[in-house]
């Protein structure tokens, strides 16, 4: 969406320049008011919306809809007709930023309409109007990120001046009309995040002036056509999270402008062919999620601008070529995880590299933990699954980037309170090793405002959970399947930022604090199999958004909290404690 909204921001600027300079340069009378028509229609549009939190719509109220106070409205300066409607959220992040309601086939009676933009205004449902064929000045149409439904239009297919077609974002679903490929300005074409399916229509062969495509995240099937490779000004191909099978066509290496390319998560098998070494211009290449088999091409090497080279989840085998030491020479980020590799160790040619991301999760890497010659550039780091046994006390060093990293389940051996960590980690994962030692200063020096993630679950860990201090950013806790012991200190109120705790099948004895009802983020709560006595405190009824917990396997007693979720989790979520009662299990005595 951002993309478009840059490319419309820029026809914005240059209409109201021209606008400006032809004003200044002439010496006309005052331009008419806008068309009775284009007003009745733009109004009739605003009837249609039966909420509108961006208060935008608040603005259409004056005689003249062409005087600049109809917000998202211009009109041309000789003619008096509108030739704009540019409606978008102003923080696509902003849930409360919407408006609710239909778009009124109205719309389509702005005969003079260029741009229409209404973007990012998530509550606008029901189909998109046949009527907007009528558009045939039409050059940019924009409705991306709203809740829009039902099919594709086909007449959308006779605006024969379209240059952008940007439908993202909506419950649109059928499959992608034909008459699409009849738009032979198509510059821009992005109907992702739908739930379109079929196969990429044969129309589109015809739209050679094509420089970004994103059919992404739908339910597109069928081989990626031939004629894609015949799109020689694309700089832009996605076609990730689909159902696309068949082998990657080899035409797509002749697009030697391309700078992005994601297959990401289809069904693709075969090879990647060596003529991917002919992408000269390519600086993200994403074939995750396939069934791509073979060797990993050497040809790589030869992309001067790849920064982002993502093949996992594949079934690649060895082995590894050797790139060269000038080889990829841009590359920042690599991910070669779940495939068929055996490593044994990183490869010299990632060691050596000047990478920010570096995952090699399921290589069968075995031994020490790698030496990196440029740790203080890494900021991600996923070595999981893999047979690493040792090298942490000095694993660390110089990572002062290290944002992210993911060790869990190899066999890493070593006293987590002598760990010493980057202090802007905002993510750790340990689960699944054979780390031992006592959690208090690890815990206490890295709640600090970055540390959002620890996970050191199934390991050996032992002692007490330690006292957490204020200014925690924590969301996810899991110190599940260790050797703890103690009790929760009254102290976790303070992570008020927690989303998951879990301290499942620890020897955690004593009450359930009630200030853990404080954490009124809190989703997940799993506190089963402990020792843990005393009732279910009621404070935990404040925590709303909570959508599973476990207390099973205590020595809980009382009634269960009448109140939703607590009433609705399944029985096992209590099951096998002393005298547990209430609603899901039997009423408590002296209770109907």
């Amino acid at each position: 969406m951002q993309f478009f909204t840059w490319v419309l921001n820029l026809v914005l600027i240059f209409s109201l320049l021209s606008n400006f300079f032809f004003s200044e340069s002439a010496s006309s009378p005052k331009p008419p008011i806008c068309s009775e028509q284009d007003r009745a229609s733009l109004l009739t549009f605003k009837a249609g919306i039966l909420k509108d939190t961006t208060d935008t719509l608040s603005s259409w109220i004056s005689r003249d809809c062409c005087d600049g106070g109809w917000e998202g409205v211009q009109c041309d300066a000789s003619t008096g007709r509108v030739n704009m409607l540019q409606i978008q959220s102003p923080d696509a992040r902003d849930s409360g930023s919407f408006m609710k309601g239909t778009l009124s086939p109205a719309l389509g009676n702005l005969k003079f309409l260029e741009v229409m933009m209404i973007s990012g205004m998530k509550h606008i449902t029901g189909p998109i109007p046949s009527s907007f064929s009528n558009l045939t000045n039409l050059k940019h149409l924009v409705l991306e990120d709203n809740s829009l439904g039902g099919c594709i239009p086909p007449s959308l297919g006779s605006l024969s001046l379209l240059e952008t077609l940007s439908l993202s974002g909506n419950h649109l679903k059928g499959q992608i009309p034909p008459t699409i490929g009849n738009l032979k300005n198509l510059v821009q074409v992005n109907v992702a995040r739908n739930f379109l399916s079929g196969s990429i229509p044969l129309g589109f062969k015809s739209l050679r002036n094509l420089n970004y495509l994103d059919l992404s995240y739908n339910l597109l099937s069928g081989p990626i056509p031939d004629f894609v490779g015949e799109f020689r000004n694309l700089t832009n191909l996605d076609l990730s999270y689909n159902l696309l099978t068949g082998r990657i066509p080899v035409s797509l290496f002749s697009l030697v402008n391309l700078l992005d390319l994601s297959m990401s998560y289809n069904k693709l098998t075969g090879n990647i062919p060596d003529q991917i070494g002919n992408l000269k211009s390519l600086t993200s290449l994403q074939l995750s999620g396939n069934q791509l088999t073979g060797h990993f091409p050497l040809s790589i090497s030869k992309l001067q601008k790849l920064w982002y080279l993502n093949v996992s989840r594949n079934g690649l085998s060895d082995p590894l070529p050797a790139i060269p030491i000038k080889g990829i020479p841009s590359l920042l980020s690599i991910d070669l995880s779940y495939n068929k590799l055996s490593l044994g160790s990183v490869p010299d040619w990632i060691r050596s590299k000047q990478l920010r991301d570096v995952h090699l999760a399921g290589c069968k890497l075995k031994g020490d933990l790698p030496h990196f010659v440029r740790p203080d550039s890494l900021s991600s780091i996923d070595l999981s699954d893999n047979y690493l046994i040792d090298g942490v006390s000095d694993f660390f060093t110089n990572m002062s980037s290290l944002q992210d990293v993911k060790l869990s389940s190899n066999q890493l051996r070593f006293d987590i309170s002598k760990i010493k960590l980057p202090s802007g980690l905002s993510s750790i994962d340990l689960h699944s090793n054979l780390l031992i030692g006592s959690l208090s200063t690890f815990i206490n020096n890295m709640t600090s405002s970055s540390l959002e993630v620890i996970d050191v679950s199934n390991n050996f860990i032992s002692g007490h959970i330690p006292e957490f201090i204020e200014g925690s950013s924590l969301k996810l806790l899991n110190l599940g399947s260790n050797n703890l012991s103690g009790s929760i200190p009254v102290s976790i109120s303070n992570l008020i930022e927690l989303v998951r705790f879990d301290i499942s099948r620890n020897h955690i004895m004593g009450n359930i604090p009630s200030s853990i009802g404080q954490l009124q983020n809190l989703q997940w709560l799993d506190v089963s199999i402990n020792g843990i006595t005393g009732q279910i405190p009621g404070s935990l009824s404040q925590i709303t958004n909570l959508r599973h917990a476990s207390f099973r396997a205590n020595r809980l007693c009382g009634e269960i909290p009448q109140t939703r979720p607590f009433n609705i989790f399944p029985q096992a979520a209590y099951a096998h404690n002393l005298c547990l009662c209430g609603k899901p299990l039997q009423p408590c005595k002296g209770k109907i």
